[in-house]
């Protein structure tokens, strides 16, 4: 048999209609070129702002060291396939994994996992529901609440219950400095810091831009760490991994512009902390239900509270500079080891999924 007919089609879908677009295309850039060309027939799906579908040729995906800024006029993609079609045109020869790099609403939220479910292809990550609670931080926070993982305090409201009674209830429960954010979305695409009731209520009305449901979270005196999780029944964690950031926090420009944060991996830790913290990981992790990957977020406060949860990522960055990656490569597994990896659950988990279902 011919070697190519034997490779696995990789279907890398990216892009999308979030404010998380531009980070979605340079994640997906470096996982398409990262792919062995033995092993995978790579074939990149772009999803424009429109929410059209496309099949880009490889020389217009944006390569390492560009501004997302500069990418909207290099891939503002236009063109007429439907998303089972895009996915039909993989079944030519071997076996179709998809992975799905669509960052936010629209692609993390369980709503691209649902259109894969119901196409009936292996895709790498979370299932609907897992992807879904994720994704809202506000659902995220009352479950992890309900299991008893610790974080630190936060009020959710919809957009329609601001009012002036409201924000002053958050500021007198949460106390000033404040955080507050979309519940629905990522990359700290509108998160903003509030010191004042005034700087509240334009944080409030600014988050409310990107997500009807608002989170407002207590400012954490701590320091900022990360693990990164693969796996389905057995899933394991990686080394931990801590930011320190350029910036007041870290925001969008931080992340994916200035490169101005300072990552430590492994965290300056004591072993013993160090696998409380991994334990916990895997604890949220599990919790949510998720499977194939995700990066939890944790606030440490040493002389207070301890560990704090602060947020579960399904899909994580996997720009060069993202953690996700960099943890996974301090433990041992590097980018093009950890795709087959992520390629390899996906398929156990269609396989025993198509198990408990009828088709």
């Amino acid at each position: 048999m011919d070697t190519a007919d034997s490779r696995i089609n990789l279907v890398v879908i990216f892009g999308g209609q979030s404010a998380e677009h531009d980070v979605s295309c340079v994640t997906a850039s470096h996982v398409l070129r990262a792919a062995d060309p033995q092993k995978y027939r790579t074939i990149p799906v772009a999803i424009s702002r429109q929410g059209e579908w496309s099949l880009p040729s490889f020389a217009e995906l944006p390569t390492g060291g560009v501004d997302p800024k500069e990418l909207p006029s290099r891939l503002e993609v236009t063109g007429t396939p439907t998303s089972q079609a895009v996915v039909a045109s993989t079944s030519n020869s071997g076996p179709t994994v998809v992975m799905p790099l669509v960052h936010g609403p629209l692609g993390e939220d369980g709503t691209l996992q649902g259109l894969l479910e119901m196409t009936g292809v292996a895709y790498v990550g979370s299932g609907v529901m897992a992807s879904a609670i994720a994704m809202d931080k506000a659902m995220a926070k009352t479950v992890f609440a309900e299991a008893g993982i610790p974080q630190c305090k936060f009020v959710s409201l919809r957009d329609d219950s601001v009012t002036p009674a409201a924000l002053s209830s958050i500021a007198n429960t949460l106390g000033f400095p404040i955080f507050v954010k979309p519940a629905n979305m990522g990359s700290s695409v509108g998160v903003s810091k509030a010191t004042t009731m005034s700087e509240l209520n334009t944080a409030v009305q600014h988050a409310a831009e990107y997500d009807e449901w608002i989170v407002c979270e207590e400012a954490v005196n701590g320091r900022e760490l990360e693990v990164a999780v693969i796996g389905n029944r057995s899933p394991r964690a990686s080394v931990v991994g801590e930011i320190t950031p350029g910036n007041d926090f870290y925001d969008y420009e931080d992340k994916y512009v200035t490169d101005s944060a300072t990552l430590m991996i492994p965290a300056p830790l004591t072993p013993e902390q160090s696998e409380e913290l991994r334990q916990l990981a895997l604890r949220a992790y599990e919790t949510l239900r998720c499977e194939g990957m995700a990066r939890v977020d944790f606030f440490f406060e040493e002389n207070g509270r301890g560990f704090l949860c602060n947020e579960i990522n399904t899909i994580p960055g996997f720009t060069p500079i993202s953690m996700y990656p960099k943890m996974w490569e301090a433990s041992g597994l590097g980018y093009s080891d950890l795709i087959d990896e992520l390629v390899k659950h996906a398929l156990e988990r269609h396989s025993r999924r198509k198990r408990n279902t009828s088709r």
